[in-house]
């Protein structure tokens, strides 16, 4: 499981199966990451990820709860929906609410394997 960390909020999501994920699982192993997050398009929260992953990317629409790779090295997180060429690395678990949570503005996001 992916750990993701907002604030008080624990959410946990599955994670896709391709080698973008397998490389930020991997990542993951050596110590939780924290991205400083920012609303985007009204739709997502977006951060840069501090590294590059291999990119996956496949023509998609988002759905709330969709952990996303883009260009190699921005972690988004989806609370609504965009169609876009993308990598997605996990789905959030009930994803109710994920906008409340995330907040307004910037937000701090962990990402961790536990």
């Amino acid at each position: 499981m992916l750990h993701i960390t907002v604030g008080d909020h624990e959410l946990l999501a599955s994670w896709e199966d391709n080698p973008s994920a397998q490389a930020f699982r991997q990542l993951l192993t050596q110590g939780p990451v924290t991205v400083e997050m920012q609303d985007y398009g009204g739709f997502e929260k977006v951060g840069p990820l501090g590294t590059t992953l291999p990119r996956s990317d496949t023509t998609i629409t988002t759905q709330p709860g969709d952990v996303i790779l883009y260009q190699g090295n921005q972690i988004t997180i989806y609370y609504g929906t965009n169609t876009w060429s993308f990598t997605r690395l996990a789905k959030i678990h009930n994803p109710d609410h994920l906008q409340d949570v995330l907040g307004d503005g910037s937000v701090s996001v962990t990402f961790s394997l536990s």
